[in-house]
């Protein structure tokens, strides 16, 4: 018998060693814990489908609603509010609105003229060229960075279906497809999950690029099953009516799993959840 290991026997072993401590170097480096901060190194939070939720744009975040996800405007909070709201166990959307430009944010200067089309019927916002992506996706950039760098763990994109509007612009779905995938690609690269707000037409071409759906309405017009391509790929769809009361939409949204809740359209702190 020989004693100890043949020399090329030691070296194959060293080099199959060495695979196995690049290969879990590798799928550390692409899993990476979830530590309710995003970020580019951590895994994304990807939202179940039946998930309560708080949706509350008015002002700064009120804590006091017992629910797991929080959407909330990213300029109004600070990091301070979202670090509070995740101490407290939830998981905080960043509302950013990235079809109109408005003009009471801070970087409403950035925006070049040309990028503004017509008013979108709230005060203060004209609809934006979403064709420009090469002007466009600096200010979203740092937008989104912002959203980051105050600890948010997801962005909501408002007004992502211009070209069903009079923007001022000929916008068509093939360029309303191009800025949303770029919106979620944003997003994506830094650590941000994205939703799709409304945009019903396009969900079978962007359910695999977007984490969660965010609706407004959907009883109202009778559209809530357009949803489902999110639900099937066990993704959370938060939705919201208005108009509608609660006994005319909640036995559709159970049977739906969507996460749904009468709100006033201010979008303050009262709710009345399904």
């Amino acid at each position: 018998m020989t004693r100890g290991t043949p020399a090329m026997t030691r070296g194959v072993l060293a080099y199959v060693t060495l695979l196995a401590v690049l290969a879990v170097s590798a799928l550390a480096g692409c899993s990476g814990a979830d530590d309710g901060r995003g970020g580019a190194g951590k895994a994304r939070w990807t939202p179940r489908p039946g998930l309560a939720w708080q949706w509350q744009l008015d002002g700064r975040a009120d804590p006091s609603v017992d629910v797991p996800v929080y959407d909330i405007d990213g300029f109004e909070n600070s990091a301070a509010d979202v670090a509070r709201l995740h101490r407290a166990g939830r998981k905080v959307i960043c509302y950013v609105n990235v079809g109109a430009w408005e003009d009471f944010r801070p970087d409403a200067d950035a925006f070049p003229r040309s990028l503004l089309g017509e008013p979108n019927g709230w005060k203060g916002e004209r609809w934006l060229d979403i064709r420009r992506l090469s002007a466009l996706r600096p200010l979203m950039e740092r937008r989104f960075d912002m959203c980051r760098d105050k600890g948010f763990d997801a962005v909501e994109p408002d007004l992502v279906e211009g070209y069903g509007n009079d923007t001022g612009f000929p916008l068509t779905a093939r360029d309303q497809l191009a800025y949303n995938r770029m919106i979620a690609d944003l997003a994506h690269e830094r650590g941000l999950s994205v939703g799709l707000k409304n945009d019903l037409p396009q969900i079978p071409e962007l359910v695999g690029t977007f984490d969660f759906a965010v609706n407004e309405e959907c009883a109202q017009y009778d559209e809530c099953a357009e949803l489902t391509p999110f639900i099937t790929a066990d993704k959370a769809v938060f939705h919201v009516e208005y108009a509608e009361p609660p006994g005319g939409f909640c036995p559709e949204s159970r049977t739906l799993r969507l996460s749904s809740m009468l709100k006033k359209p201010e979008l303050g702190v009262w709710r009345r959840p399904c």
